[in-house]
């Protein structure tokens, strides 16, 4: 009996023994445990304790203008520029359609915008009855009815009347000095996009107003009704180039990027209008490397099929995870915490 009592007790004190190095184990594991947590947080979050809490502003995807394509059977250019006077101005146009060329000197500015975004069948009508723009300028100028052609030069001059010279009162003025309507002559049937008219504000250097004879703006009437203002892209100079990949080149642009000088141009940035930059150069700025300035959107003006698959925007990392940082987030993700 006494024997047996003997080897309980020992039983029991060796127990006892594996129980407290259980537990010294278990807190020595907990304490590893904690350790290495507060490790992971100053590792992450560090430089909020230490500097106050600073924050990190995620920047926000830039976003990219949907624009529709349209054909534009007209072209208009001022010649001489330079040169141009009341007297004679001279300007190169082309067209790919039967058209008519209408001119009006001292245009009413205000009647003129609210008359364009009037339906085509009203700009039409008042066309074909001799009545556009009735009212609302000073000098009918030439009227010209021609087929499809390429760049012809026209020379235009104020018609002598009982109001030359013009009233187009001081700046900001009134009235524009000249006005030059591009018309698709009328057929059959239209597509409610294709593009009916192309509208030329024109201003002309005089001793009032001594900015250089430009064009102020041109607007595209489509068949719909929907008036569209165009604005120039600014292309970087310079860079022709002929791949030996077989790139397509796309209405002419033919040009670098100013990056990384090997992809062809494919974004125009905006507001700035810079067209400047491929596709993968674009992820890695948030400004114009032309101007400097915010880039908000942009658009396309070509395919980007140039670039390989794996570099294309929104193309998945073919690239192997750093064993770094894959250690890093499998202990996140075993105490617990959000990636």
């Amino acid at each position: 009996m006494l024997v047996a009592m003997t080897a309980m007790l020992v039983s029991v004190a060796e127990l006892t023994n594996i129980i407290s190095v259980v537990a010294i184990l278990l807190c020595f594991c907990g304490m590893v445990l904690f350790i290495m947590k507060n490790m992971t947080i100053f590792w992450l979050h560090g430089e909020d304790f230490m500097f106050g809490g600073a924050v990190h502003n995620v920047q926000a995807p830039i976003p990219q203008m949907k624009m529709m394509k349209v054909h534009i059977p007209f072209t208009f250019k001022l010649q001489d520029s330079s040169r141009s006077s009341y007297q004679e101005i001279k300007c190169m146009v082309s067209s790919q359609e039967n058209y008519r060329l209408l001119a009006f000197w001292g245009v009413s500015i205000r009647e003129l915008h609210m008359f364009l975004w009037r339906p085509w069948s009203v700009i039409s009508s008042a066309i074909n009855q001799g009545v556009l723009l009735m009212g609302h300028y000073q000098q009918r100028g030439y009227e010209i009815k021609d087929v499809s052609h390429r760049d012809k030069i026209i020379t235009m001059s104020l018609p002598k009347g009982p109001r030359e010279p013009l009233d187009l009162g001081t700046p900001p003025r009134l009235c524009y000095p000249l006005v030059i309507f591009l018309v698709r002559e009328p057929r059959d049937a239209l597509h409610p996009d294709e593009t009916v008219a192309l509208i030329n504000v024109v201003h002309i250097k005089d001793s009032v107003c001594t900015l250089p004879t430009s064009i102020l703006a041109q607007y595209l009437k489509q068949a719909n009704g929907q008036l569209s203002c165009l604005k120039q892209l600014y292309l970087a100079t310079g860079n022709p180039v002929s791949y030996e990949s077989g790139l397509e080149f796309v209405e002419g642009v033919d040009q670098l990027c100013v990056v990384c000088q090997y992809y062809p141009l494919s974004r125009a940035l905006l507001p700035c209008r810079h067209t400047c930059i491929c596709a993968s150069c674009f992820n890695k700025l948030d400004t114009c490397p032309m101007c400097r300035s915010p880039i908000k959107s942009y658009f396309c003006i070509r395919n980007e099929e140039y670039l390989p698959e794996c570099d294309r925007p929104g193309a998945p990392s073919t690239k192997p995870e750093p064993i770094a940082q894959w250690l890093q987030d499998r202990l996140t993700d075993f105490l617990g915490f959000h990636r």
